[in-house]
């Protein structure tokens, strides 16, 4: 009797008995059975797979009428009517009860990790200006921490072959490239203004699937992305900040992210999305290493770290270091984390509203400048991407509910 097997933790089993009646089959020739038990049957669990005999369970997770005479010290346990009868079902967990208080809690963590990320960024810049290296540290306080959770089962890592590893490279290669360049745009230019330009992001997706993937884009999209790309060439023409360093490495991790999603859907696994964020940063990390070696390990060796250390002291150089990684690395899984909990148009939304509290909290903590139209033009690109993200969710809804 499997289905008995599976009530060993606790009497709300004995239900899932009921209905494994008509998959059991008689014991083993041989097997005795006691004269005060009806004879004994086996089921298979549907989740396990395996026989487990009725006879080796413990006597107090049987059915009362089922047990053999028992010492006056022993009682049988009630079973989960009786005591949801008499009150004592466990109540629904606060958790369970306000699901949408959870899911914001995954929205104010994402956003306040994401802001946090972008000042600390800045400010490491603005006393040690590497943004390789800067970039590679990032990742490589991210793995120690994938690492560290793999070591503890939380989560338990996923096993990877030469076939998954393949399908991952050339999202991992996007995603360094990318990282790197945005890093490099937020060294050069403002925060706010980096941001601005990688609102062109989907302007370059919807490109890629219409030229790159041969998927027809509707016109509907394209009209959405007229402000964006209107809004962003405002901001630019008066932008304070501007120099084409900041620019065109922002271009690059715009159109680098978008072939990372390209590659993402054809590397679509039964993994769970910790794990694939997890190998991702790993191979993100190796493709890293040997841009920041070339670039910027001379500097680094001759004057980088010595000058860092006289302005701020080691202390706080290392422990910006590896909060500005711990960040960067938490509210990407975040992003991921809360993708999974609401729907992608609710999800789409969000993305936009945390790039807004992004650049007004920059704006406002590091006093940046920026003229009418740079402010016009921003609010605009803004808008844009809302716009965007709104049309394509519903789109993308209305194709799962006729495929539905």
């Amino acid at each position: 009797m499997s289905a008995l097997g599976a009530l060993s933790g606790g009497a709300a089993g004995v239900a899932g008995l009921l209905s494994l009646r008509r998959r059991v089959a008689p014991p083993p020739s041989g097997l005795a059975t006691p004269a005060h038990l009806p004879p004994l049957k086996c089921a298979v669990l549907p989740d396990a797979g395996q026989l487990v005999w009725g006879r080796q369970l413990r006597p107090a997770l049987l059915p009362a009428a089922l047990l053999p005479p028992q010492p006056a010290r022993r009682h049988a346990l009630r079973p989960p009517a009786a005591a949801a009868a008499s009150g004592e079902a466990k109540p629904a967990g606060f958790l369970d009860k306000y699901p949408a208080l959870v899911t914001g809690f995954f929205f104010f963590m994402w956003y306040f990790l994401n802001v946090i990320f972008n000042i600390l960024n800045k400010k490491i810049y603005n006393y040690f200006p590497y943004p390789y290296f800067v970039s590679l540290i990032h990742l490589v306080v991210g793995v120690i921490y994938c690492l560290i959770s793999w070591s503890v089962g939380l989560p338990k890592r996923a096993p990877i072959n030469s076939t998954l590893l393949k399908l991952l490279f050339p999202v991992a290669l996007c995603h360094a490239l990318g990282h790197v360049t945005s890093n490099v745009s937020f060294a050069a230019v403002a925060v706010s203004f980096a941001h601005t330009i990688k609102a062109l992001e989907p302007f370059f997706n919807a490109a890629a699937t219409q030229f790159v993937l041969g998927q027809q884009v509707p016109l509907s999209l394209w009209l959405s992305l007229a402000p964006v790309v209107i809004g962003v060439s405002m901001a630019s023409l008066t932008e304070l900040s501007f120099n084409w360093t900041g620019f065109i490495n922002a271009m690059i991790s715009n159109i680098s992210f978008t072939y990372r999603s390209i590659y993402s859907k054809k590397a679509m696994t039964d993994m769970d999305s910790t794990n694939v964020y997890a190998y991702i940063s790993i191979i993100s990390l190796l493709v890293c290493i040997p841009p920041a070696l070339i670039f910027e390990g001379p500097q680094l060796m001759q004057h980088g770290f010595s000058d860092a250390i006289a302005k701020v002291g080691l202390q706080k150089f290392v422990t910006d270091l590896f909060l500005v990684g711990l960040f960067y690395h938490l509210y990407n899984q975040l992003a991921t984390n809360t993708l999974e909990r609401v729907a992608p148009l609710t999800h789409a939304v969000g993305n936009v509203l945390k790039r807004v509290f992004v650049i007004g909290f920059s704006i406002i903590v590091f006093g940046n400048r920026i003229t009418t139209q740079t402010g016009i033009g921003t609010c605009i690109a803004i808008a844009g991407v809302a716009m965007y993200s709104y049309i394509k969710a519903r789109i993308e809804e209305e194709k799962r509910k006729k495929s539905a």
